[in-house]
């Protein structure tokens, strides 16, 4: 009913705004694309202005544009860091299609030169706690191991911290990793990491945008509490054929794209694999008792675009990836085989009704599944868990003038959860543990928000975000007496609703211009997630539960306020921004203290959950030098997160695991000369927290354990710097090849993976000696990767 009568509304706003006409005003429209002439790629985030007025906009992120002005002669304008400017004169006495094609070029030390540019778009918009990050940024930084990783990088933006060395998981502002919500070309990832967190799974080959939402969440995202990371993967060069890739130590890639026919259609295909185990396998002897064991990830990325007409564009895209763990002993016969991974689709359909009105309509796919399958001798046992769904979306964007855009659509999607399920056998004869488990819902969403200027000087983004969720059957829902023993059980059919939860989550953004080098920034955002995820672990890993609102697991729901001080100097060239925000969070999510993984089995989960409270405050600093020879960023952020649950450490307020009082990063990226370009990264923060025992005391000859408070222990501080050096050989029409030198870690620093307590000794001897050994994984590693395009 909801989504019916949703597309109702959409339809009646469609039909209204088709036939708006604003000509009686004298009024008209120039709209249009703005493409990469090299490779026919459109441009997301393009500068499109007119030269007289400096009214302009934004290209979206299909490189649309629609500007609305007075009849008039103008002259159109274009920019985009990194390429040529686009400048027509144009006499608008009637509507205007212009597509915009614009040429790169080097960016040289004094910078992109850019004749009258309006506002830099972090002044004049009201996104914030937005970061867009170049890909090739990204590219020129120090790589682990020879892979670049995009998100690592995102990593080091004020705001954003990991879960320790070398992991990927993302905690933004004081948000688990369950509550960021990652998009691949608009389908969920639900894990983003490979090898257990080390490389995460987005091949920089085949991204082109990667944005950043850590605060003012725009009202056509939802679902979750903490951030958005969107990343759009290239369409596909429509021009010539491409192929470009990477050797490096433990992996190599490939990409191949080129015009199916050329200025209509282009693809793209890109693949990355380790070859570690390949690698090792002729080193290790057919006598070791674990030969045949190893590891190795891959993946690939596919996408398809096709131009129908200037009115319609279709895209397809998709992604598969997984990791393998194997381990075999020839002695006991134990063999343990883990594949885990991510699989996306998405069929994405662009139209434009008219200049003002525009709409993509994607169908989407999203998969996330893990097992674990054990052997010995007769002995067969395996878990598996995992989440998928079924996505509908219609997103429409209507630029009624410069200062007035709307933007409104609905969202459905279908989940399907598997938790913890187990079988087992032993001789061939299967064990019984209770049919599978799955859980079902329907989450469905209808927005609507409007940017409007004011003024000159005040613009607000005000929004309403309609979200609707419910739990349905099949389910089993067990009846439990208060020592938790089963006693009875209702049962729910196919479909029907068990438990259903309607909410309202506005969105309001304000931006007031101070001078034409500064602004004032200020948000208010609410937000409702009904998915979450249930971790035994201090870290996200492939192990971790989706789990979705049941009668006993309410949706989270946050509430985050951000204040902002923005600054631009000599000429746009550096900008400068400070944010405060603060942020609470209801029904948290942990484990009850003394839960088992094998508790979930053949019993309802959210029996063993509890529930509670958080709060997370902050203030974040950020210098970003934008173009010239030397470019990057520099961010602090000093925060603290809490968290409150009735039934866990005696009910008393204690920190959260990813609490972290400091984070500095520093980014630099230097080019020399034509031939070499150098990076740095260094990053320092404060130790994660830790639960560890306090005290143990020895009762009848058995040692009783107190941990004392939760997360009573903080490791110490991290830190690490890393350099690269990019050499260019190689650089023509046919062939261009490059080397990267990356040195991780330089000055070797041991910093702490995780501390253990190990005991010697014992009580009735009188030695009993406890003390807690530390763990590091990564000293000094230096990588080489060779990069190749023709």
């Amino acid at each position: 009913m909801f989504i019916y009568s949703a597309q109702r509304a959409i339809l009646i706003i469609v039909v209204l705004f088709s036939f708006i006409n604003l000509k009686g005003q004298s009024t008209f429209t120039v709209s249009g694309y703005v493409k990469d002439g090299a490779t026919g790629e459109f441009l997301p985030g393009a500068n499109v202005f007119l030269g007289e007025t400096m009214q302009g906009t934004n290209t979206n992120a299909y490189g649309f544009f629609s500007l609305t002005a007075k009849a008039g002669k103008y002259t159109l304008k274009s920019s985009y860091i990194g390429f040529t400017d686009f400048q027509q004169a144009i006499d608008l006495s009637k509507d205007l299609r212009i597509n915009i094609t614009i040429a790169s070029k080097a960016i040289e030390s004094k910078g992109v030169e850019i004749i009258e540019k309006k506002v830099e778009g972090n002044l004049s918009s009201t996104d914030m706690g937005r970061v867009e990050v170049s890909m090739e940024t990204i590219k020129k930084l120090p790589a682990f191991f020879g892979e670049v990783d995009l998100v690592k990088i995102v990593q080091l933006l004020p705001g954003v911290k990991n879960a320790g060395e070398g992991n990927t998981g993302l905690y933004v502002r004081g948000g688990g990793p369950d509550q960021n919500l990652v998009l691949l070309d608009e389908a969920v990832v639900y894990n983003a990491a490979h090898l257990l967190g080390f490389f995460s799974v987005f091949n920089s080959d085949a991204v082109k945008t990667v944005d950043l939402h850590k605060g003012g969440m725009p009202t056509n995202y939802g679902g979750r509490l903490a951030s958005v990371l969107d990343i759009g993967m290239k369409e596909g060069n429509n021009q010539r054929f491409n192929v470009n890739g990477g050797i490096g130590l433990i992996s190599s890639r490939l990409t191949i794209q080129g015009p199916i026919k050329k200025d209509t259609s282009s693809f793209i295909i890109s693949g990355r694999r380790t070859y570690i185990d390949a690698l090792a396998a002729p080193f290790v002897k057919e006598s070791s008792p674990t030969k045949g064991s190893g590891y190795y990830f891959y993946d690939l990325n596919t996408k398809f675009n096709y131009r129908i007409s200037d009115k319609d564009r279709i895209f397809v895209s998709g992604y598969f990836g997984r990791d393998v763990f194997t381990f075999k002993s020839k002695d006991s016969g134990f063999n343990i085989r883990i594949p885990w991974g991510n699989a996306t689709a998405s069929a994405r359909w662009n139209h434009l009704f008219s200049n003002k009105l525009f709409l993509n309509t994607s169908f989407i796919f999203s998969d996330y599944n893990f097992q674990s399958n054990v052997e010995q001798t007769a002995f067969k046992f395996s878990v598996f868990s995992g989440i998928r769904d079924y996505n509908l979306k219609s997103d429409f964007t209507w630029y009624a003038k410069p200062q007035h855009q709307v933007k409104f659509g609905l969202n459905y999607i279908y989940h399907r959860f598997t938790p913890n399920n187990v079988t087992g056998e032993i001789g061939g004869e299967a064990f019984d543990l209770g049919p599978p488990e799955r859980l079902y819902a329907h989450e469905a969403a209808l927005y609507l928000s409007d940017d409007y200027d004011i003024t000159d000087k005040l613009r607000i983004h005000a929004g309403l975000r309609a979200t609707y969720f419910q739990h349905i059957g099949p389910f089993t829902r067990y009846i439990k007496n208060e020592f938790g023993q089963k006693i009875d059980s209702t049962v729910y059919k196919r479909g029907e609703g068990i438990k259903a939860y309607p909410n309202i989550e506005p969105r309001i953004l304000v931006r007031y211009t101070l001078n034409k080098k500064s602004s004032l920034k200020a948000s208010f955002t609410q937000n409702y997630q009904y998915i979450h995820i249930t971790s035994f672990a201090n870290q996200s890993l492939p192990t971790d539960l989706w789990f979705p609102s049941t009668s006993l697991v309410k949706p989270q729901f946050g509430t985050q306020y951000s204040l902002g001080y923005y600054r631009n100097f000599k000429e746009n060239a550096w900008e400068t921004s400070v944010e405060a925000y603060y942020k609470t969070m209801e029904n948290q999510i942990e484990y009850k203290d003394g839960t088992l993984p094998s508790n979930g089995v053949n019993d309802n989960l959210d029996y063993y959950l509890t529930f509670g409270k958080g709060k997370a405050y902050g203030i974040e600093f950020f210098v970003k030098k934008v173009f010239g020879k030397t470019s990057g960023w520099i961010g602090y952020t000093w925060s603290k997160t809490l968290r409150t649950f009735p039934e866990l450490n005696g009910g008393k307020e204690f920190f959260a695991r990813y609490d972290r009082r400091h984070d500095l990063s520093v980014v630099l990226t230097h080019e020399l000369n034509k031939k070499w370009t150098f990076g740095a990264v260094f990053v320092y923060a404060s130790g994660n927290l830790l639960w560890l025992p306090t005290s143990v005391y020895y009762f009848e000859g058995k040692p009783i354990i107190n941990y004392g408070e939760r997360n009573n222990f903080r490791l110490p501080a991290y830190h690490r710097l890393d350099l690269s050096a990019t050499w260019t050989g190689r650089q023509d029409k046919k062939f261009k090849s490059s080397w990267n030198f990356s040195i991780y870690n330089v000055y070797s620093r041991l910093n702490p993976f995780f501390i253990y307590i190990q005991t010697t000794g014992s009580p009735q001897q009188g030695n009993l000696k406890s003390e807690a050994r530390k763990v590091s994984l990564f000293p000094i590693i230096p990588s080489v990767t060779y990069n190749f395009n023709f």
